[in-house]
């Protein structure tokens, strides 16, 4: 019986098979480590404490440096579309002006609507 791999995180691609000890998704090119995903029933809270999700939008509750730049991400920062990841640092996002970035998600607010 073969164990089913889960779907790419970036693309959500089905087709995804192991190079090594990785994923790779053959449609967006995409590797990453089967560790990097979050297990499910796993739950990752905010600053305040509220459950977030993939796909939820956060703000920057303090001015962050980003490391290896002089760059600062400001406070109230709109962050939209988060991806969950195990790790320290578990939120994976994009923000505009700064590109693809992982986050701790005691830096940030979920955003209710």
């Amino acid at each position: 019986m073969t164990e089913s791999l889960p779907p790419c995180p970036e693309c959500r691609s089905a087709y995804t098979y192991e190079a090594d000890s990785l994923l790779a998704c053959p449609e967006c090119g995409h590797e990453w480590s089967p560790d990097a995903v979050l297990e499910a029933g796993a739950e990752v809270r905010d600053s305040l404490g509220s459950l977030i999700a993939d796909g939820d939008t956060v703000t920057v509750i303090k001015d962050l440096k980003v490391k290896g730049s002089s760059s600062v991400i400001k406070v109230g920062t709109k962050v939209r579309g988060i991806r969950l990841v195990a790790g320290d640092h578990d939120i994976d996002c994009k923000i505009p002006g700064f590109g693809q970035i992982s986050l701790k998600s005691q830096f940030v607010k979920k955003v209710t609507d």
